[in-house]
């Protein structure tokens, strides 16, 4: 049987609030046999339907739990798992079972989602005359990945698309309807298992209904996810790269005697 892909499921985290905050929470696993023992763990951001949390025990996709927040509670089903052997380890989403309120109503109608800039300190702020420039300067400096991957874009028209190329700074997405140079958007990515958020701008056009795009913003929370993301990648190419770099010596058969 064919393993279903560990990602995070898109509904609701691009058209709703996702806050990067940690909150003390109380779970435990939901059996048959009955409710498991009280964990403690801490929110690593929230939004409608969900949140994700850092803890310090073993949870699998499709578990049941039931986080607690004071006198608030709520069923949820864990639907993503963070990488054991990375730097994500301990990390799970869960998504709420049932449409209504979360144990972080409050803290969500309080905050608004936040963006920081993709580079810090280096260069102009986003807005004045020469901050797209240098940008796209920068991100053709960097190495940049053969991927598969998720796009959905929320602008002043709503697109799906595959990520076929990404970088520190940008990316190449495909799509059946594209957007125009310099058009402006948010556009959340799901590649390898994680998902996360920026604000980008289109920067060109290719064949085949590609647009390159460069980040401006990434989500407050989510630069570790991209590092994380980048990391992979550039794993994967070394790999690649020493496989095929290894030279086949054949020897010659001994004569037959």
């Amino acid at each position: 049987m064919e393993n279903k892909p560990n990602t995070p499921p898109l509904d609701g985290l691009l058209t709703g609030k996702l806050v990067h905050l940690a909150l003390p929470v109380r779970w435990s696993l939901v059996e048959e046999r009955g409710r498991g023992p009280v964990e403690m763990a801490c929110t690593y951001d929230i939004h409608p339907r969900g949140a994700r949390l850092a803890g310090s025990r073993e949870v699998n996709a499709g578990d049941l739990v039931l986080v607690e927040r004071g006198r608030n509670k709520a069923m949820c089903q864990v639907v993503w798992t963070g990488d054991r052997q990375s730097e994500l380890r301990g990390q799970f989403a869960v998504q709420c079972v049932e449409v209504g309120k979360t144990p972080w109503d409050d803290e969500l109608r309080q905050l608004e989602e936040e963006y920081q800039p993709v580079i810090i300190d280096q260069f102009p702020k986003r807005g004045t005359s020469s901050f797209a420039g240098r940008v796209g300067e920068e991100h053709r400096r960097r190495p940049r990945y053969e991927v598969r991957g998720k796009a959905e874009i929320d602008g002043q028209q709503n697109l799906s698309g595959c990520v076929d190329q990404l970088s520190e700074f940008g990316a190449r997405i495909s799509a059946k309807e594209t957007l125009r140079p310099g058009t402006d958007f948010r556009m959340l990515l799901s590649v390898l298992d994680v998902s996360l958020a920026v604000k980008a701008q289109v920067k060109y056009m290719a064949e085949n209904d590609t647009m390159g795009v460069v980040f401006q913003e990434i989500r407050r929370g989510d630069r570790p996810l991209l590092s994380y993301v980048l990391k992979k990648l550039r794993s994967r190419r070394r790999d690649l790269k020493e496989f095929v770099d290894v030279e086949v010596v054949h020897e010659p058969l001994p004569a037959a005697g």
